[in-house]
């Protein structure tokens, strides 16, 4: 970082320029406000009176993003002394947000989608036990959502109907705020369960489902019931929502994202799908039976295929070479659907593959099965008797050694938890970014 006799410029630069930005928002006024069932964006903008300045206004790419703004959505509004809007943020996802932004000189708006700006930081806390886990974290910290995650972690590894009074709860989490406000939900990292002196520790994976080891290969219980006869062993039918792979021989390119930096925008986007790189000319599989409910162009996403399947899910195939298929017509599973092209916004032949459920993105890997392979087990033919099966998963948790180290030290030193009613919103200066 450059200096001049001492000074660092970059400093002074950034002091200007909040000096700048201080004078001008001077008295301007913040408010949360709430989006309104059934109005679209474009119905909003007509709302306000708003008009886009030239060259600013919505692009075809983005346009696809505006339906992502769910009803009863928080969004923020800055207004002038005047109650004129300076700015509006309408979150998009956890991490991007859509940015309308008051030009000085001619009084229009420029539209934009920029990484949501929020804090996070860890915390811990002991809980002493009177009711139930739930029920006394509400009570000590006043956090229902922290209540429902330890719920969510404690679930099938702990036993609390048999936690005593007295027993304690201690834990570590991380939690995301905006505006001096929690943001989205908290994340549980670990936690401990102290009942008659015996101690237990809970680690959680990264979606907060809590396991009793930290073993990457996690060993859970499967019951059931079996006849005594005769044995013989039997294919296990997969369900009728399970997913296959949309093409034979997967090699991924780049995974789903919420803010993901765009290769031929060079700006950040979110990335509601998964790329799968392939030969031009690969055949392209429904991933489950389904009605198709669009085939043709779409914009930047090129050729384009939708299925709508059973459980309320809707996958997307886009920049197809060729399509196979027509509108309204059924498809099976596994059927070929397309071939793998580069039409559209696209830096070479690939598929993008985007799942919905009930409408709104997901992580079409953790739906996928990339195996193929169908189970069996051993079936009894005259009387029945319980079972009891051990299989093992592959369990992703983060950093537990280093959890486990801090958790220790916050039960020693008895560190003061946070309580959440304690939280107000504080004033705070408003620039470019929220």
């Amino acid at each position: 970082m450059r200096s001049v006799k001492g000074i660092n410029v970059s400093m002074v630069w950034v002091f200007l320029v909040s000096l700048c930005l201080s004078s001008v928002l001077f008295g301007a006024k913040l408010s949360v406000q709430t989006w309104q069932k059934g109005e679209s964006f474009s119905q909003y903008v007509q709302r306000q009176g708003m008009e886009f300045a030239v060259d600013s206004g919505i692009s075809e790419e983005d346009s696809k993003y505006l339906s992502e703004i769910q009803a009863n959505q928080a969004f923020y509004v800055l207004k002038d002394t005047d109650e004129s809007i300076e700015q509006v943020l309408v979150p998009i996802g956890e991490e991007m947000q859509i940015r309308l932004a008051k030009e000085r000189r001619s009084g229009r708006f420029i539209f934009d989608i920029i990484p949501i700006s929020y804090k996070e930081k860890e915390y811990s806390a002991t809980v002493t036990i009177y009711s139930n886990p739930h029920t006394d974290i509400k009570k000590t910290l006043h956090y229902p959502a922290l209540a429902d995650k330890m719920s969510q972690l404690l679930k099938g590894t702990v036993n609390t109907r048999g936690l005593k009074k007295g027993d304690t709860l201690s834990f570590i989490y991380v939690q995301k705020t905006r505006m001096g406000k929690p943001y989205y939900m908290p994340h549980i990292k670990i936690a401990m369960l102290d009942s008659k002196g015996k101690k237990q520790l809970i680690y959680a994976d990264e979606d907060g489902y809590g396991y009793t080891s930290s073993k990457k290969s996690q060993a859970y219980t499967v019951k059931g019931r079996k006849k005594v006869t005769y044995t013989r062993r039997v294919k296990v039918k997969g369900k009728k929502h399970r997913f296959i792979m949309p093409l034979r021989h997967a090699r991924i390119t780049s995974s789903f994202s919420r803010r993901r930096f765009h290769p031929i925008l060079k700006r950040y986007r979110p990335h509601h799908g998964t790329d799968f790189g392939a030969k031009r000319g690969t055949p392209l599989l429904a991933v489950n039976a389904g009605r198709v409910i669009f085939s043709g162009y779409m914009g930047g996403y090129g050729k384009v295929v939708k299925i709508k399947h059973d459980g309320g899910y809707v996958s997307l195939y886009a920049h197809q070479s060729r399509i196979r298929v027509k509108r309204g017509s059924y498809v099976k599973k596994g059927q070929i659907i397309g071939h793998v092209g580069s039409t559209g916004r696209s830096t070479g032949p690939h598929l993008h593959f985007g799942l919905t459920k009930n409408g709104r993105w997901i992580n079409p890997m953790k739906v996928l099965s990339r195996k193929s392979a169908k189970r069996t087990i051993l079936k009894k033919m005259t009387k029945y008797e319980a079972t009891s099966t051990t299989k093992y998963k592959t369990v992703n948790i983060k950093n537990a050694k280093e959890n486990k180290t801090k958790l220790l030290e916050h039960i020693k030193t008895q560190g003061k938890p946070f309580i959440w009613h304690t939280l107000e919103q504080r004033s705070i200066r408003i620039d470019h970014v929220i």
